[in-house]
Parts: C-alpha cells; sequence; structure tokens
C-alpha cells in the first residue's frame, strides 16, 4: 500500500490499537484524510519553544522550561504571546514504514494561533517517522488574541502515509488535464501555484487584519463574536495593499481549487524569497474539498499572512503559495463536504467560525 491513509483506514488502524486515547477515541475525530487531535487536561507554559531532540523525552525538556501549569479541564485562557505545551490524548505504535505529518486545523490557523505537534526524541515540528512509539504534543502559541481552550478540543489534526506519494510536476499538469484543479491557467513548479485576490468582483473589501488589543476569544463560542470587535477591515480599489510589519492578514486566493476524490493536498508554507512574508499555517486539504462530487464547484484558499521585517506592497495576482498533491491510497468512504459537518466547503473571503 502507498499512499495517504483513508477515514476507513484510519478507523482500522484505532481498532488495531496502532493509534489509542484515553479517554476513547471519537468518531467524528475521523475526517476523510486525517484524525483531529484532542487537547488533553494539562497545558504547561514554558520560557521558549523547544525541540526534544534525538533521544531525549518531552517531559525531560519540560523539566527544564516550564514556568507554571495551567488546569484545562474546566477551561483556561492561553495569553497571547506566551507559549504552551499541551499533551495530547491520542498516542502512536506506528508500523515501519508507516509514518505521519500533522498540521494546525482549518479555524486554528484563522485565528493566528500557531499550533506545532511535537514528539518524543523529535527533531522536527509537525513531523512524526515511521515505527514511532510513544505520546503526542501539542505546543500552541497565540499569536494575536488570547483564547479560552478546554480538555478535548481539536486544534490540529494527524494524516498517516506509507511511502511516497506526492504527485511530480508532470503527473499534476496530467492529473489536470483530466480533471481540472483549478480555475484559469494552472501554474504548476512543485505543486500547483495560486495567487492572491485584491480586485474582488463585487466591492473593495479584500481581507482582514487582526486588531492588536482584543478581549478573549472562546473557541467554543461559534458565531458569536462580532468581527469588527477583532478585526480591521481592508479595502482597496487599487488591487494591492501594503502589509504591516508583525501584522496577521485573512486574504483569499483568486483560483478556486478543486481537491479530487482520489487525493489529498497539502498546502505549503509559502516563503517569499525577499523573506517579507509568510503565508498559511494550516495546511490539510481534504478529498473532495471544492469539488462536484461533493457539493462544491472549486472552493477558494483562505490565506492566513503574517509580514515580517519591512512593509510589503502585495498585488492583486501575485502567486504566494503552492498546493502540494499527494495520491489516497483508497478513496475516503466520506468526502469533504459530503455527509460531514464541513465548514469551509465552497468558501471565498471567511474568518474562522467563531466570528459572525
Amino acid at each position: 500500500m502507498t499512499g495517504v491513509l483513508a477515514a476507513q483506514h484510519l478507523r482500522q488502524m484505532i481498532g488495531d490499537g496502532v493509534i489509542s486515547a484515553s479517554p476513547a477515541i471519537l468518531p467524528e475525530q475521523v475526517q476523510p484524510a486525517s484524525l483531529d487531535l484532542r487537547l488533553g487536561t494539562i497545558a504547561y507554559r514554558v520560557r521558549a519553544s523547544f525541540l526534544a531532540g534525538k533521544g531525549r523525552p518531552v517531559a525531560m525538556r519540560l523539566a527544564e522550561f516550564e514556568m507554571h501549569r495551567v488546569d484545562l479541564t474546566a477551561g483556561a485562557v492561553l495569553e497571547k504571546g506566551c507559549v504552551y505545551v499541551i499533551p495530547l490524548m491520542e498516542r502512536l505504535a506506528l508500523p515501519a514504514g508507516l509514518s505521519a505529518v500533522a498540521n494546525a486545523k482549518s479555524s486554528t490557523g484563522r485565528l493566528d494561533l500557531l499550533t506545532r505537534t511535537i514528539t518524543d526524541g523529535g527533531t522536527e515540528f509537525d513531523r512524526i517517522p515511521d515505527g514511532y512509539d510513544g505520546p503526542l504534543y501539542a505546543e500552541v502559541c497565540p499569536r494575536s488574541f488570547s483564547v479560552l481552550v478546554r480538555a478535548g478540543q481539536r486544534l490540529n489534526q494527524i494524516r498517516f502515509r506509507y511511502g511516497q506519494a506526492v504527485l511530480s510536476d508532470a503527473d499534476l499538469t496530467a492529473l489536470h488535464a483530466r480533471e481540472p484543479l483549478v480555475s484559469g491557467t494552472p501554474v504548476i513548479s512543485e505543486g500547483l501555484g495560486f495567487s492572491v485576490d485584491l480586485r474582488p468582483e463585487t466591492g473593495d473589501l479584500v481581507g482582514y487584519r487582526a486588531k492588536p488589543h482584543t478581549g478573549v476569544v472562546d473557541l467554543d463560542r461559534i458565531g458569536q463574536y462580532p468581527a469588527a470587535e477583532f478585526w480591521e477591515e481592508i479595502r482597496t480599489t487599487e488591487g494591492r495593499i501594503i502589509l504591516d510589519p508583525g501584522a496577521f492578514y485573512i486574504l483569499v486566493s483568486r483560483e478556486a481549487v478543486t481537491i479530487p476524490p482520489d487525493y489529498a493536498a497539502e498546502m505549503a508554507p509559502y516563503l517569499a524569497m525577499v523573506g517579507e512574508f509568510r503565508v498559511h499555517y494550516a495546511g490539510f486539504f481534504d478529498p473532495g474539498f471544492g469539488h462536484a462530487a461533493a457539493g462544491g464547484a472549486g472552493s477558494r484558499g483562505v490565506l492566513e499572512v503574517r509580514c515580517h521585517e519591512a512593509p510589503f506592497v502585495l498585488e492583486h495576482g501575485q502567486i504566494v503559495g503552492r498546493l502540494v498533491y499527494e495520491r489516497m491510497a483508497e478513496r475516503p468512504d466520506a468526502l469533504y463536504g459530503e455527509k460531514i459537518a464541513s465548514n469551509y466547503q465552497g468558501q471565498g473571503l471567511k474568518l474562522a467560525k467563531q466570528f459572525r
């Protein structure tokens, strides 16, 4: 078997104990090509972000960097600008040849809630080597808003794969010819490129910028927060905006993207050659995203953009990211947006689900 494992494989792995958890994994954690991970009951406030390092468990490093502990059982605030390490409820016992990659969920990224997975002996964030047997931890750093979180909430997700399943540029070109992956002419180079939309079809609203001084966002309060209290609207009639250093923006791709049912995709973090901005923290696109078979007609990619050292002019149509497509080992038994609760099927410019 080669490729990304589908929902039915994940359920089998849970049954076989390859993925285990306490309390038991809930059916709704299983997505078409990934598994949602749940926060445990304790958050460790640490002095700095860290990786465990070869041969060293995370628990040993926590003893070095821990400042204090926060009980998440009844909910607690994680403060903006602070770094927390939270043991997850799930753990892995991967067989040889099976590796995994983790990523923040869409709503997590749209809140500018930097969430990365670390493991015992880990030397990279979000990458779990084949054969890994041990616990999982989330490193959580709220960047724009302080957030109220509770044990059991799902901020990140994990995807499993056997072997190398990434499509080459030639494969991607052939797939697009059979089944258009993007509206318009594709830009294919180490994945499918996409650009920023700063000339909307109607109106002049092109995005949002996080306000610097806001209240706390309770992650469980869906559609409860007035967007204007947390976000400043970005409008332009010129087809360009200037990004402010340190600011966080929600923008949208010009292209409508499709993920066919037999494929999954990951948005690669895009680093401008000048190093002035980074796009997208949340990276998984499930089979069926934007696809007609799952009730989509192409869905645009929401871009989470942070500007770095200097003000930077972003112009309409500028390439800002790329989607890397992979083959599924098998078509999932339920697609994104089809018979499952999928918040962002058919999306355009959209804030996280907590805002109205």
